[in-house]
């Protein structure tokens, strides 16, 4: 939504879709992050992928990339996991980062939904761009989170309107799968 509401309305508002060479390149680099079955266990460390989350207050739901699982007892109780386990969510694109928050705000609602999940408070986050082969941590501060909260309630009173906004022009736009 934050990217472009138009595309955003297309697909979510009036259900359409057309995959391109970004789409598709991008579910290739995807292919390991979306098996939420593959699952990795490394001393104290667990790595799940895939992680469906939900957030009530945002009204939002969606799929974490990666969760990076620390054991450290002021962390969580995970089910079926001995000990207490502190979560670092990993988001990951198939470009680099960008000039605008977009990616960001996407990450901190990961947070917020995870947060709402377990009960706890996540001070920060990762992003990695497979373009530039890039990790950045992302520190989730109160103004990010209001940023996320007014872009999110924007998002569902369009959808309740039934409105897709009209075309605007971009020099990336011609890139878009629903150009």
């Amino acid at each position: 939504f934050y990217f472009c509401k138009r595309q955003w309305a297309l697909i979510h508002v009036e259900q359409q879709w057309q995959e391109n060479f970004s789409t598709m390149d991008g579910n290739i680099l995807h292919e390991k992050v979306d098996k939420p079955f593959l699952k990795e266990k490394r001393k104290d460390v667990i790595i799940s992928r895939a992680v469906p989350v939900s957030s009530e207050s945002l009204g939002l739901a969606g799929i974490i990339d990666v969760i990076r699982y620390e054991k450290n007892e002021n962390g969580i109780v995970l089910k079926n996991r001995t000990g207490r386990w502190i979560p670092y969510i990993a988001e990951y694109k198939r470009g680099m980062k960008k000039r605008d928050e977009r990616d960001i705000v996407q990450l901190c609602a990961q947070v917020i939904c995870l947060e709402e999940m377990h009960k706890i408070s996540i001070k920060k986050a990762y992003m990695y761009y497979f373009k530039t082969n890039e990790k950045l941590e992302v520190e989730i501060t109160e103004e990010l989170r209001k940023l996320t909260y007014s872009i999110s309630e924007e998002m569902h009173k369009m959808y309740e309107k039934k409105e897709t906004p009209k075309a605007e022009f971009f020099k990336n736009c011609t890139l878009c799968s629903l150009y």
